[in-house]
């Protein structure tokens, strides 16, 4: 009665349910997998996610070594920022861990991402932790993939489009990772926005605003994008760390879902 399972993760899950081929055995080994991380980690509404995630992405035969990695990594980044570290980043932790990366790879690269942004702009920082997550999930130099994301959000605000720097930032990762062009990216997120705003909950007396409108346009044309990498290789390299990125996301915005209904309730 009182499963997490039931909560804001309700509407993600049945969604992830309804598109896979054996919705009953993936719920059964997310719930089986959910287990695991309860009992090293704090249950949240966000925590069944990750659960699902790790179901859906992970072998059987590697799912207890990512519950592990997501434990080391979580008390990796709690010591680092006890402050901003809450329940909603075990979640963002789950996913760092079905990386192939190391423990000491992914932390070390999310650290320095962390650093690079708070000194150069001024997104706040619990979206900026979440942020690092995603580019540290990316190959490269995290000064970069820092600069690349700067830009992109620059180009963005040069055509007059205001995107969130909340819980939108990690989507704006994606997309600074997986484009190549930046004013044609501006473009089309303008056209898919125009285009979202004509339907129904995402126009004037709709309960989407123009920043989130922007954030689900990039969801939309992120698979495009990837699709234009510059080679085969590089696209087979990103694909896993695109499908982490983009549940990344989605916790995100499981998450100022939460903290809004927790704010009108009170």
């Amino acid at each position: 009665m009182f499963s997490n399972f039931k909560g804001n993760a309700n509407c993600a899950v049945t969604a992830l349910l309804a598109v896979s081929p054996d919705a009953e055995l993936l719920l059964a080994d997310g719930m089986r997998v959910h287990g695991m991380l309860k009992a090293k980690l704090r249950d949240s509404v966000y925590l069944p996610m990750a659960a699902m995630s790790i179901a859906r992405l992970a072998s059987l035969e590697r799912q207890e070594e990512v519950v592990t990695k997501t434990k080391e990594i979580y008390d990796w980044i709690k010591k680092e920022h006890p402050f901003l570290t809450s329940a909603e980043d075990s979640s963002f932790c789950a996913l760092l861990a079905l990386s192939e990366k190391s423990v000491e790879e992914l932390v070390a690269e999310a650290e320095a991402c962390y650093r690079f942004l708070t000194e150069h702009t001024r997104y706040p920082k619990n979206s900026v932790q979440s942020l690092s997550y995603v580019l540290a999930l990316y190959d490269g130099k995290p000064e970069e993939k820092c600069e690349k994301v700067i830009e992109l959000y620059d180009t963005l605000k040069a055509r007059g489009l205001k995107y969130g720097t909340n819980y939108e930032l990690p989507m704006l990762g994606i997309l600074a990772m997986t484009s190549n062009n930046y004013e044609a990216l501006a473009e089309e997120l303008t056209e898919v926005s125009t285009w979202l705003s004509k339907q129904k909950g995402f126009g004037l007396w709709g309960s989407v605003s123009v920043r989130q409108r922007l954030m689900f346009a990039g969801m939309l044309l992120q698979e495009q994008e990837g699709q234009k990498e510059v080679s085969e290789t590089a696209l087979i390299q990103s694909s896993i760390a695109t499908v982490v990125a983009q549940q990344a996301a989605m916790i995100s915005v499981m998450a100022a879902t939460s903290a809004a209904a927790t704010s009108a309730s009170s």
